[in-house]
């Protein structure tokens, strides 16, 4: 039998108190210090977290900067805050505080609640957020909040949280579908190195703010913290304030308050500043926080390199596993007393060190290079033989060991990987080489380790389009002289993978007999700029295929 409108009303309203007793009873067992901090992030940070004393004697524990302690009690009222700034603010710790503070008042209070963090690349959340969530949460004051620790068995996980009202969890930043259905009475998405999150994302936690408001009682909130990089994106759109994101509220940290805070030093941002260059996107987007984009005529961008050095984290984490693929030793020999030689070491597709020394003569440094090559069996060295480099290359190939000549200078027959452009030497086909392997629109998966000195020299580097079509990277002595040091470690890394584009032999214009069993030798593959269709030796010919043997 059906029931009439009056019962279904009945049965509502009957389910509507039974839920607003459920809520009530929430309430009543909510814990005193839960309840106390719902609303009050600073004051569970200050009452509930004891901040660990720093190694060295004599110094005190060091606490919340003050700009932290304004973004923090900011975020209750602002609901959406995105914060950009210089290296080493304590971003990081500021958002896992955020999420501790977070999950741990609502579970108390039994209020269902959820957390969603997610990043620039998966390696951000598995190798510094989720492991600097669980380093604080070693540092709460339990007895403070009202509960046992976290046990690590099964509530504080290895990338989230799993409490009896709630969770916390990471979402790969690449799949904005899987961070969509966050339903709870209570959300919190905390975006970290939000400059490289793409704007679906983004778009993807809207769904948890279209019904948070004071009158359903529902919560919502966001906190995106990041270095700054290019102009471009949502989360530059959200600094500028672009139309509908005005709901956001941006902070930028400045350097002076991050100096008067002690979290940076001046010596250090006088040393970037000589490293890098005080007008260059790295020492504009990592030191004074500010949005930048790269040199127009940079050869490698910013973030190509950075999105490479997150790579050889992802496979430092992974236990540095082996690489199949060609062993180079790219070898850059110093050429005065102030510059030093460089070896970049590659297994494949990852540049794994770069090792450095300076003063060494061309006897010890063909001893430096052979025990390299000794420690990695079927290496081959790729030597720059232009100055003290010839002698150490000879050296080594008189030794026996497996290596071949970097000659910058000369012509080549390279061509771009359109075949559109050539190249006005050597060096210039090797860099340009580079920066197609780092181009993330070709897949690139070329790894490189994370030394600043490196990053500042691939986007110091300028090429300019010669009129005869060709590309032309500037000489080291003229970036020598605008950046006042030589590009050492882009060098060896340039040099290192210069045989993933193709051979040593087609690059310097060389070709091969077709007949390696009687001849097999290699030659010029022109003559006064016409091909050959003979090899000079054997006179077998070029453009026929040899008839089986």
């Amino acid at each position: 039998m059906a029931e009439s409108p009056s019962q279904l009303l009945a049965l509502q309203e009957y389910l509507a108190l039974q839920e607003l007793l459920a809520l009530q009873e929430k309430k009543q067992a909510a814990s005193p210090t839960a309840a106390k901090y719902l609303d009050d992030p600073l004051g569970f940070i200050d009452n509930c977290v004891t901040f660990p004393v720093p190694r060295r004697q004599g110094k005190r524990a060091v606490g919340l900067a003050p700009y932290q302690r304004e973004v923090i009690s900011s975020l209750p009222e602002k609901k959406r805050v995105a914060v950009r700034g210089p290296r080493g603010l304590g971003k990081t710790a500021l958002a896992s505080l955020v999420i501790l503070w977070f999950a741990l008042t609502r579970d108390m209070a039994g209020i269902d609640w959820k957390i969603m963090t997610t990043a620039g690349s998966w390696g951000q959340l598995e190798g510094f957020l989720w492991p600097e969530v669980k380093r604080w949460a070693y540092c709460v004051n339990w007895d403070a909040v009202g509960r046992p620790p976290l046990s690590e068995r099964n509530e504080l996980m290895k990338h989230g949280l799993s409490l009896r009202y709630g969770l916390a969890l990471a979402g790969s930043p690449d799949q904005p579908e899987r961070i969509e259905g966050l339903h709870g009475d209570a959300i919190l998405y905390v975006y970290d190195e939000a400059k490289l999150i793409i704007p679906e994302t983004f778009d993807a936690a809207e769904g948890a703010f279209s019904g948070a408001d004071e009158e359903s009682g529902l919560e919502a909130y966001a906190l995106a913290i990041s270095t700054p990089g290019p102009p471009a994106g949502r989360f530059y759109d959200i600094h500028r304030q672009a139309p509908g994101l005005e709901d956001w509220h941006p902070r930028h940290v400045t350097l002076d308050e991050a100096v008067a805070a002690g979290r940076m030093s001046m010596k250090w941002v006088a040393q970037r500043e000589k490293l890098w260059g005080r007008n260059s996107a790295l020492f504009m987007n990592h030191v004074l926080g500010e949005f930048c984009s790269d040199d127009e005529d940079a050869i490698i961008p910013l973030a190509w390199a950075e999105a490479a050095v997150d790579r050889w984290r992802d496979w430092d984490r992974a236990g540095r596993p082996h690489r199949e693929g060609q062993s180079i030793v790219g070898v850059d020999v110093a050429r005065s007393g102030k510059d030093r030689s460089a070896a970049a070491i590659r297994m494949a597709d990852v540049i794994t060190e770069i090792r450095t020394w300076a003063k060494a003569d061309t006897m010890e440094t063909t001893g430096i290079v052979k025990g390299i090559l000794g420690a990695h069996p079927g290496a081959r060295a790729m030597v720059d033989v232009i100055g003290l480099g010839a002698g150490v290359y000879d050296r080594l190939r008189e030794q026996g060991c497996l290596v071949d000549p970097f000659n910058a200078g000369k012509k080549t027959t390279r061509r771009d990987a359109t075949s559109q452009f050539g190249f006005a030497n050597v060096r210039s086909a090797a860099w340009y080489s580079l920066r197609e392997q780092l181009d993330p629109s070709r897949g690139s998966t070329l790894a490189l380790p994370p030394y600043d000195e490196l990053l500042g020299d691939l986007t110091a580097v300028h090429y300019k389009m010669m009129s005869d079509a060709k590309i032309m990277v500037e000489p080291k002595d003229d970036i020598r002289a605008r950046i006042g040091r030589s590009t050492d470690m882009g060098d060896t890394v340039m040099q290192a993978m210069w045989l993933q584009a193709g051979s040593w032999l087609d690059a310097y214009g060389v070709t091969m007999c077709p007949d390696e069993v009687k001849c097999g030798r290699g030659f010029a593959a022109e003559v006064n700029g016409e091909p050959r269709t003979r090899c000079p030796y054997c006179d077998a010919s070029l453009e026929e295929e040899l008839a089986p043997a």
